[in-house]
């Protein structure tokens, strides 16, 4: 093992070494050829310098001999020269132009020169393989076409200008990208400035570099220069961290500047073994860099890096590299491989971009374009953008369902949005938007992204579409041009905060205008805070957490609006319950008077009176008493549960239920019971499930329906095992009765352990019903069971007295 670090480590110093005396002929070479430039500019400069003074000199002898008249004078010679030169430029305009007129001509000439060259050319190969073949002249000989491909090289500098447009495309500053070419050595097409940050220079660089020959010596060219010179340029500041670097320097000793990187080697290996060894030696350089830039002022620290390789080979063969994800080599180092076909490397790195920017993808569709043969027909086409993730995630935790698809032919997810009729970008057009970004065509050669760019930047603004989870389609991002760039926007699809807000003071505004100010106002003042002189003895913030456990107490179901209430609307009803329940502990008169207004509410429900409500919106579906007391006994229960858990509280939710159960239906049965099994019962049920997810919270206890439902639902299974038990007597009755008696006791227990009605509860209620029964006839109570009841006994007493002894004949 020390002996393969040892050579791992010659061979890195080695090529250390290699790439710095490169880099030190490169700059010589660039002196040199800048001492030359500015050797060439002295020479002129002298040249002009000699000419001006022999024009002095000339200047001053005449001057001084101004009586000589027979000598031509200077401004004369210099007037003769610029008439000379103004006439020889006229001459070569008018060549210029004539030859300019000719050239058309000449290139056709040239033109049909050429291809009959080609033919020529042509038919003496014709003519050598078929005397080649044997007979059959020069028809019968077949030309083998060559198969048109494009290299390893070229598809990687495609992919790699492609990822940077893209790049600048969307971040026009702050994103900085370089490329390093290495074969023998490491050649730097670019630096951290600004100006060599652009695509031209990028391919005119490349340009330059050339493409590599085909037959090379393996062992001459490497990747490791490449790597090394990466790792060297992340160690250099750029200009945004040498003014960060300046302008903390000497006022904070705390001040560090976070160094992070990326690194995409594209390069064609054996194995896996060998992006083993590549990982292996780039950690390596890595740590030895920064222990350079220690020591170095011009270099800085790198604190992240993030190596991706990506392996290329031909599409007629199979790679021997496998993909790994992404892991981590070291502390300061992740490494990922991916393996691609030379013809897959655009679409890969067009995957990878979107996690390196942290961008998102967008497809329009349903894009009406005239087409190019037939300028009187359209079609719809689709076209896919690249833009900023936030244009997305802002609509996380709304209504609006992102229609996300895997894009075809690619790993990655796009959103498709439908083109909506275009509008004019207008002030009086324009919406709020929640976030903007760059937008970018992902296939910037296709004619549908050229005509959407042009559309766009005419000053014209697109709509798209998406569908919500409700149902129905929603407005949600705009296409416009603002200063020749194309944004996306993130429209508001909630209410605006450009509308009218409700206005306390005069009223409400805008849409909403039942808010309950006044109850917001007591809500205020029952929660106001006072500040306390500090004791010893009491600890901070104590009487702080006791108000905010008594406001999240009180505020757990608090309607916002008066349309979204029962309750509040007639709280002169229930009063005493709404305030006094909010106290943690009752007394026992509080206690009474709560009972006392439940009591009479209940009243009101059995004499049927209507409560004057306002619009309840889709709460209350019409104006039925029944479903309007229902909403208010399933209100008031949810309040006094959500207000506390005292025995006085239990006691007035126990009033509730048994209120609730008294008068809820017709035929004065059981709201919570059942077992009637009719379609309006279960409708009711699934109604005030609803009413109780729209109102309770999820500390919330749980709801009195559903301990009825067990009991109710446990009594039936117990009579239907009774019968069943009686009714198959003559069969196997003993079984029939183990059943039965297995059933009755789980559905005691279901009864008695879901918090439903007790054995007290039940007998009470029954008396209840006995005694405000109507009482019987009481000469049916007087007669013995199986006789006739007299009706009016009386009248056979009076009719005797008159009649002196005569019987009655009644029976």
């Amino acid at each position: 093992m020390d002996f393969n670090f040892a050579v791992h480590t010659y061979d890195a110093l080695i090529a250390t070494l290699n790439a710095e005396s490169a880099t030190m002929q490169t700059k010589i070479t660039e002196a040199e050829r800048a001492i030359h430039t500015l050797e060439q500019q002295w020479q002129e400069l002298q040249l002009e310098h000699e000419r001006s003074q022999l024009l002095l000199e000339k200047a001053n002898e005449e001057m001084a001999s101004t009586g000589n008249a027979g000598r031509v004078s200077l401004k004369e010679t210099l007037s003769h020269q610029i008439l000379e030169q103004e006439t020889t430029m006229k001459r070569l305009a008018e060549e210029k132009t004539k030859l300019l007129g000719s050239k058309n001509d000449r290139a056709q000439q040239l033109a049909m020169w050429s291809d009959l060259k080609k033919l020529f050319e042509v038919k003496i190969r014709c003519l050598h393989e078929s005397k080649q073949r044997g007979p059959g002249g020069t028809l019968s000989s077949k030309i083998p076409v060559p198969p048109i491909s494009k290299s390893l090289w070229t598809c990687a500098v495609e992919a790699s200008v492609e990822y940077c447009r893209i790049a600048y495309d969307l971040f026009p500053v702050g994103k900085l990208i370089r490329f390093v070419v290495s074969d023998t050595a490491a050649h730097i097409v670019n630096t951290w400035n600004t100006n060599t940050q652009s695509l031209t220079h990028i391919m005119n660089a490349m340009s330059m570099v050339g493409v590599p020959p085909r037959q090379t010596q393996a062992s001459d060219y490497s990747v490791i220069h490449g790597l090394r010179a990466a790792i060297e340029a992340l160690a250099e500041p750029t200009e945004l961290q040498k003014e960060q670097l300046v302008a903390h320097t000497g006022k904070s000793d705390s001040f560090k500047l976070v160094n992070r990187g990326r690194v995409i080697c594209i390069t064609s290996a054996r194995d896996d073994a060998s992006m083993k060894s590549l990982e292996d030696i780039f950690r390596t350089v890595l740590v030895q860099q920064n222990s350079i830039s220690a020591g170095h002022k011009e270099y800085i620290n790198i604190d992240q890096c993030h190596l991706v390789i990506i392996n290329l080979y031909p599409a007629n063969m199979e790679s021997m590299v496998s993909n790994r994800a992404l892991i981590d080599i070291s502390p300061i180092l992740m490494s990922e491989i991916h393996s691609n076909k030379a013809n897959k490397i655009s679409n890969k790195l067009t995957h990878l971009i979107l996690p390196h920017f942290d961008l998102a993808s967008t497809t329009v569709t349903g894009i009406p374009m005239k087409e190019e043969q037939n300028a009187s027909s359209s079609a719809n086409y689709d076209v896919e953008i690249f833009h900023g993730r936030t244009a997305h995630s802002v609509f996380l935790g709304t209504e609006l369902v992102l229609p996300h698809s895997l894009k075809e032919g690619s790993d990655y997810e796009t959103v498709t949005l439908k083109w909506c009729t275009p509008r004019s970008c207008g002030s009086s057009e324009m919406q709020p938007c929640l976030a903007q970004c760059r937008v970018t065509p992902v296939d910037v050669t296709s004619r549908p992204s050229s005509c959407l760019i042009n559309f766009l930047l005419s000053g014209r603004s697109v709509l798209l579409e998406m569908p919500k989870k409700s149902g129905g389609k929603i407005t949600s991002h705009l296409l416009s041009a603002h200063g020749g760039e194309i944004f996306i926007h993130s429209l508001n699809t909630a209410r605006s905060c450009l509308e009218d807000p409700p206005s306390i003071s005069e009223g409400g505004g805008g849409r909403v205008t039942d808010y309950r100010i006044k109850d917001f106002g007591l809500l205020m003042q029952q929660h106001r805070l006072l500040p306390l002189k500090p004791l010893p003895e009491r600890q901070a913030d104590e009487n702080l957490q006791k108000m905010r456990s008594k406001l999240a107490r009180n505020s757990r179901y608090w309607p916002l609006t008066l349309g979204r209430t029962v309750l509040y609307n007639v709280r002169q009803f229930v009063e005493p319950v709404l305030v006094l329940t909010q106290k943690p502990e009752l007394t026992e008169d509080e206690k009474m008077l709560c009972l006392k207004s439940i009591y009479n509410l209940s009243q009101l429900e059995e004499r049927q009176e209507t409560l004057a409500l306002p619009n309840m919106g889709h709460r209350l579906k019409g104006n039925k008493k029944e479903e309007q007391y229902r909403l208010l006994w399933s209100e008031l229960e949810t309040i006094v549960n959500c207000n506390g858990s005292s025995p006085g509280h239990k006691a007035i939710v126990s009033c509730i239920r048994e209120c609730r159960r008294m008068y809820p239906n017709a035929d004065g049965s059981d709201p919570y019971d059942k077992s009637h099994g009719t379609e309006g019962n279960v409708s009711d049920a699934h109604r005030a499930s609803v009413i109780r997810a729209t109102t309770d919270s999820p500390m919330s206890p749980p709801h009195s329906m559903a301990g009825s439902s067990s009991s109710s639902s446990a009594a039936n299974a117990s009579g239907g095992t009774d019968a069943a038990s009686t009714s198959v007597t003559l069969g196997s009755g003993s079984t029939a009765l183990q059943l039965g008696a297995r059933a009755a006791m789980g559905g005691s227990k279901k009864n008695y352990g879901a918090g439903g009605r007790s054995l007290l509860d039940m007998l009470a209620t029954t008396e209840r019903t006995i005694s405000q029964k109507r009482i019987d006839f009481s000469g049916r109570l007087c007669t013995p069971q199986g006789q006739i009841a007299k009706l009016y006994t009386h009248i056979g007493s009076k009719d005797s007295e008159n009649s002196q002894g005569r019987a009655a004949d009644v029976k």
